[in-house]
């Protein structure tokens, strides 16, 4: 078969690409295969869904669609911005909150997921007026400078002390590799890290 014969033109391919789209819209809702049941699990929405919540010890009633995530919960209808968005897909650590004493991506999770458990953000985690040891040892040894990622930042950290996981330099490297600091400010936050361990 020559060449010419073998090419596919672009217009050929899109109206290829173009019939199938169409085919697939065609079929039957009821075409798909059924998925495999399982007990205990049952689909919410897409209309809102009441739920409770406990946020940095305050019980809260919302009624959301499923599709919000737990960052947009807290920032649009807790009005709790200190939790920030910056890469919305979980590679940077900007949005870190404690779950039930755990850290987590809240950009990744959704909030009817959060049902009936403890979240703790940024702006609880201090006990009143006294900060919690993370945050005044990012304020004794600077360790910010747009302060942006800070939030997320002393969320993954203090979790790291509270757990004792801060054991060593090469320990906190460790717990800290899903935080992104574009201004580079490791250093002081290590240090700060070391000195609220101890």
């Amino acid at each position: 078969m020559s060449d010419d014969k073998m090419r596919v033109s672009r217009r050929d391919m899109l109206r290829g690409a173009g019939a199938a789209a169409f085919l697939g819209a065609a079929l039957p809702a009821d075409a798909a295969p059924k998925g495999k049941t399982y007990p205990g699990l049952h689909r919410v929405g897409p209309e809102p869904v009441k739920f409770s919540i406990e946020i940095n010890g305050k019980k809260t009633e919302w009624k959301l669609e499923p599709r919000v995530t737990l960052l947009d919960a807290l920032r649009d209808h807790a009005e709790l911005t200190g939790t920030k968005r910056i890469c919305d897909r979980g590679a940077c650590g900007g949005c870190t909150v404690h779950v039930d004493g755990k850290t987590v991506n809240s950009c990744l999770m959704l909030a009817v997921d959060a049902a009936g458990r403890k979240v703790t953000t940024i702006e609880g985690i201090a006990n009143g007026d006294q900060l919690h040891p993370v945050q005044a040892a990012f304020v004794k040894h600077d360790a910010l400078q747009c302060g942006f990622c800070t939030p997320g930042m002393i969320m993954t950290c203090a979790a790291m002390v509270d757990q004792g996981k801060a054991t060593s330099r090469e320990a906190i490297r460790h717990h800290l590799s899903g935080n992104l600091c574009r201004c580079g400010t490791y250093t002081h936050i290590f240090k700060a890290v070391e000195e609220a361990a101890k």
